[in-house]
């Protein structure tokens, strides 16, 4: 069996247009659900890129493998599954990158030139990495007659004086590249040339997509796909004071946000102050962004199924982490609410018994830290020990696993949207800068080392605006949620059956 696993950056798990949402188009992905299992409650462990990939690589929690920031190595101690997959005679070839810091301790990789400069995971072989410089897309622009800036960014800033901008969003002129050589077709191209010339079968690629990550932009015509006045406006308090009067998180991260511009030469600070036509424009050209990648991926679907691999290879669809677009006041990834950490899942299992599922949408709380279980058990090898997450497979089959988890549970670290800073922010200490979520179906618990905790009732109040965390009609919910915290952070271990309740009691209220 083939492997196909394709992550792509920062891409809303609303998003996809087999979920209906108002306004994304991507009838390439849809397609792919329909012949296989699109899951809508699947949820990434962690944020952001660094660590949150740490967990989809290993199966693990932030708690356990210990990355808590971009740039925090993964110590060499966990296996990984690009390891465990050459275990099983596979050679992972990654197309893109996996923002794995290397771990100064660990033995002499495959090409360790080429992971020092691209943080490329052990066991992968990095054919087409696409790092930080873009070194080896600049290179295949170059060829095709474009003049490469200085300043790598430079060349995702949207194209100057184009025609029709006047009185548009920043966002809306396109990318200075035509669609067909954006960075995610050089990835699909690098990908089918590598299967064209027939590696070693089975094959393992991971593609690693940099879209829809900020700065956003997009190439011709996907820039104009969407009309920025049918985009709703973000979902979010009157004002930032509003907004931060909610958490001392919230006032303290809203007037310091950190994560890349939403355009180049634009600071996260300014996240306050974009007009009404600068956010609606940015949704428009998000989704935009979103049905470049759809057609591309469309475009290597094709191509397996031209050549007959389809049928005999597993494909996954995911993402690391989620976008606010301006929701809560935020743009990025660094707070608490759904759009952080709810991403899209879609996984087409080519087993004959896998068809009775085509097309089904499972509704069940499914973790990132899952797809490692699934990818092994698919490939004959069993999910080590260290592995926190379990198999997906039971569901690709059309059979919901009994004692299946009745929450999804995720963390992050205040610190890390500073990474490579000292001190810790509102002056706490290094341990007290965890935080933890458990949503079930109605309620959600954050749980904060150093900070007031907070609690949510999703279905009167889906937006997270009203913290019932000393709601007296509440208080009995608080404490089986907080008894949960409690008994995740000393289980070490998180079987579904292990989650039914606080002690393994009763099935979660939530």
């Amino acid at each position: 069996m083939n492997i196909l696993f394709i992550t792509a950056d920062q891409w809303r798990g609303d998003c996809l247009s087999a979920l209906g949402h108002a306004a994304v188009k991507t009838p390439n992905l849809d397609r792919l659900a329909s012949d296989g299992v699109l899951f809508a409650r699947h949820y990434a462990q962690t944020t952001p890129c660094g660590p949150s990939r740490a967990s989809l690589y290993t199966g693990m929690y932030l708690r356990h493998h210990g990355v808590h920031a971009n740039g925090v190595p993964l110590h060499g101690a966990p296996t990984n599954l690009a390891l465990e997959a050459r275990r099983a005679g596979y050679r992972p070839a990654l197309f893109g990158y996996t923002d794995i810091a290397e771990d100064p301790g660990s033995p002499a990789p495959e090409n360790r030139a080429h992971r020092a400069a691209e943080a490329v995971l052990p066991g992968m072989t990095p054919v087409a990495p696409a790092g930080n410089d873009w070194s080896l897309w600049f290179e295949a622009l170059k060829f095709r007659g474009y003049a490469i800036p200085e300043d790598p960014h430079e060349m995702f800033r949207p194209r100057p004086d184009y025609p029709g901008a006047a009185g548009r969003g920043r966002t809306w002129p396109p990318a200075r590249f035509r669609a067909e050589d954006s960075s995610t077709a050089f990835l699909i191209d690098e990908t089918i040339d590598y299967l064209t010339e027939a590696p070693a079968s089975p094959w393992f690629v991971h593609l690693s997509i940099f879209s829809p990550h900020p700065p956003f932009v997009a190439p011709e015509p996907y820039h104009a796909l969407h009309d920025a006045d049918a985009m709703a406006l973000p979902v979010r308090r009157a004002t930032p004071k509003a907004e931060a009067a909610q958490h001392p998180w919230l006032q303290h991260y809203l007037y310091n946000q950190r994560g890349m511009g939403f355009t180049v030469g634009a600071d996260s600070r300014d996240n306050l102050s974009l007009s009404e036509l600068d956010l609606r424009q940015i949704r428009a050209t998000y989704f935009g962004m979103i049905a470049e990648v759809d057609a591309q991926i469309g475009r290597l679907i094709d191509f397996l199924k031209e050549t007959g691999a389809y049928h005999d290879t597993l494909i996954i669809f995911t993402s690391d982490h989620g976008e606010y677009l301006g929701d809560h006041w935020m743009f990025a990834k660094y707070s608490y609410h759904e759009q952080t950490f709810h991403v899209p899942l879609i996984i087409r299992d080519p087993g004959p018994e896998a068809r009775a599922a085509d097309g089904s949408v499972v509704d069940a709380f499914t973790e990132s830290i899952d797809l490692m279980p699934t990818i092994l058990e698919r490939i004959g090898r069993p999910a080590p020990d260290q592995c926190d997450g379990f198999s997906l497979g039971e569901f690709c089959r059309g059979r919901r696993p009994e004692g299946w988890r009745q929450e999804y549970r995720a963390e992050f670290d205040l610190r890390s949207p500073w990474s490579g800073r000292k001190a810790a922010p509102l002056g706490l200490r290094d341990d007290q800068c965890r935080v933890a979520v458990i949503r079930g179906r109605r309620f959600k618990y954050v749980h904060f080392d150093g900070l007031p905790c907070l609690f949510f009732d999703l279905e009167a109040d889906p937006g997270e605006f009203h913290n019932l965390i000393d709601d007296p009609a509440q208080q009995h919910r608080v404490a089986e949620y907080a008894g949960k915290a409690m008994a995740w952070r000393t289980a070490g271990a998180s079987h579904p059956a292990r989650q039914a309740g606080p002690a393994g009691g009763a099935p979660a209220s939530g």
